[in-house]
């Protein structure tokens, strides 16, 4: 059974959000009362759910997922010919050569929504903090943890892309209200503290069940984020801070003792349709793919997950069967692919194989696709008459083919769909194995609070290579460089590259260059520019915003 969406309006509460347009409305509805409403977990979990909202912009391409796959080396989206497709201006260009400015459409977008993500979560403490005194202690800790840790999260995404963001814990009503740009060293450490204080109160995932915490903030979460914070502390510039690897490891173990989560045997099953059953995803974005209440334009961000139309060659919509025709647009660098073994099924699928291969079944799929596309047998033919034969590399940026670059199927396609137009599989977000491999790396980088030999002895590390047809990580297998090259193949398109590269300082210059990516990018590039209407904004406020270093 699918899972429940969590995220739609409340009615029977009788209060209305507008993504923090207006203000709360409460409507009068007689009796029970409102605070005896408040005093109903169930209700009490409606009204805080809203918060989540604005999480649905960010995995688009248009947003902060696609500002991170694209400026890595996963990831490339050329211009393809004939027909110009995906030149829009040199904008994706602009992304894949790491030679974008602050005009850039995503930029704006994701400041935007994280902002109203933020300040949503704000306005739906403020609002029960007058019922403090009415609910049961427990009940109201809970609640207000998990908004604090959730606006955390809209304000990491925030963060991971600009460093200097107008951090603020009030509920804001003013959109030109005076907050000033803090500096990226001062966002880490209220970040770090808002989730060290507030993650205790939240629930363990199977507390009291997983299907009640499902799409919500756990403490696997809280603690998870904090370790990723720390792991990345010195990439944000955080220098005073001397335990950052054991304070990575703490919050490691504190997921993995939890004894919650577990890595599949089917690397593949954490992104199938219905992957709400996965015991290794920690916190993913419920999708619904019906493209009710989906209006957006092509150049806009979307709230729904669109991922394989991103990447699918548009013979794809025949052989699947599906509503809406791909859009043959991002695929790997070769750089990327050549991370992968031969053996691995997180890898290009041989080049011969094409769909003859059932790439619906876990058991037989591999992570990219290459060469032909087959209808009844026969490989097909686009609309130019050319044979549907997907390549590895690019012809160039400007001039590649239709079938140039490896695309992306780690996510299942729905075949023969009815109603979704888009992806109804969750968009994972945080999954276990990226704790088990920062622990690996903390202690790697110098964390004395834990050993490599007990990394290396626990089975479900172990098993995430040996799930895809490698063989186990030893002592002398497992170094850093060899871990970064494997968080690429086992996270890609996660939203964790873009920041690998930075912490391993192969983000920006010449140290590792990959298709399209310009030469001299300078060390600025690690952040964003802040959106120019922003600093048009507060350009007379009392501290005015000024832009990031580069731009």
């Amino acid at each position: 059974m699918k899972k429940i969406f969590l995220y739609s309006l409340i009615v029977s509460l009788g209060l209305s959000f507008t993504a923090c347009e207006d203000f709360l409305k409460e409507e009068a509805f007689g009796k029970p009362t409102t605070e005896e409403l408040m005093q109903e977990p169930e209700n009490m979990a409606l009204l805080v759910g809203q918060a989540y909202a604005e999480l649905k912009w960010l995995h688009d391409h248009w947003g902060y997922w696609g500002l991170n796959t694209l400026t890595s080396d996963e990831a490339r989206c050329p211009v393809r010919q004939p027909g110009g497709h995906w030149n829009d201006s040199g904008y994706w260009a602009s992304l894949n050569s790491m030679t974008w400015n602050y005009e850039g459409k995503a930029i704006e977008f994701v400041w935007d929504k994280c902002i109203e993500g933020a300040n949503l979560c704000n306005q739906i403490r403020s609002h029960i903090a007058g019922y403090k005194d009415v609910v049961d202690e427990d009940q109201f800790n809970r609640f207000e943890a998990e908004l604090c840790v959730l606006r955390s999260y809209y304000y990491y995404t925030m963060f991971d892309l600009f460093g200097r963001i107008p951090y603020t814990e009030e509920y804001v009503t003013d959109k030109t209200a005076q907050f000033p740009l803090i500096e990226a060293t001062d966002v880490w450490h209220k970040l770090v503290s808002c989730l060290e204080q507030h993650t205790p109160h939240l629930p363990v995932a199977d507390s009291p069940s997983k299907s009640q915490n499902y799409g919500r903030v756990t403490q696997g979460f809280g603690y998870g984020l904090l370790a990723r914070l720390y792991l990345n502390a010195a990439s944000y510039g955080v220098t005073d801070v001397n335990d950052a690897n054991n304070k990575c490891v703490e919050y490691c173990n504190k997921v993995i003792d939890s004894n919650v989560y577990s890595i599949e045997d089917n690397f593949f099953s954490n992104f199938v349709v219905n992957n709400e059953n996965s015991n290794e995803n920690i916190f993913v974005i419920v999708e619904n793919g019906n493209p009710t209440f989906d209006s957006q334009s092509w150049d806009k961000m979307s709230n729904k997950l669109r991922v394989n139309l991103l990447t699918q060659h548009y013979a794809f919509m025949g052989l699947y069967g599906l509503l809406e025709k791909p859009w043959n647009g991002f695929a790997a660098s070769s750089q990327f692919l050549a991370l992968y073994d031969a053996k691995d099924r997180r890898g290009p699928c041989p080049d011969a194989m094409g769909t003859d291969i059932d790439f619906q079944d876990i058991n037989k799929k591999y992570g990219w696709f290459l060469g032909p596309v087959k209808e009844d047998g026969k490989i097909a033919v686009d609309e130019n008459g050319t044979p549907v034969e997907i390549t590895r590399t690019f012809k160039s940026q400007t001039q590649a083919t239709w079938n140039d670059g490896a695309r992306l199927m780690k996510y299942e396609t729905e075949v023969n769909p009815t109603v979704n137009q888009y992806m109804d599989n969750d968009f994972v977000l945080f999954r276990y194995a990226d704790v088990l491999y920062m622990k690996a790396e903390a202690i790697l980088r110098g964390a004395t609070n834990g050993s490599l030999g007990e990394v290396l002895g626990l089975k479900d590390f172990q098993m995430i290579r040996t799930r895809v047809g490698l063989d186990e990580y030893n002592a002398s297998t497992l170094t850093l460089g060899e871990l970064l090259d494997e968080r690429g193949r086992e996270f890609a398109w996660e939203n964790v590259r873009r920041r690998d590269l930075i912490r391993y300082g192969r983000y920006t210059g010449d140290a590792y260059l990959w298709d399209f990516k310009a030469r001299g990018v300078a060390d600025s590039r690690k952040w964003f520019p802040i959106p120019k209407k922003h600093l048009d904004i507060h350009a007379n406020d009392t501290k005015p915003w000024t832009q990031n270093e580069g731009y």
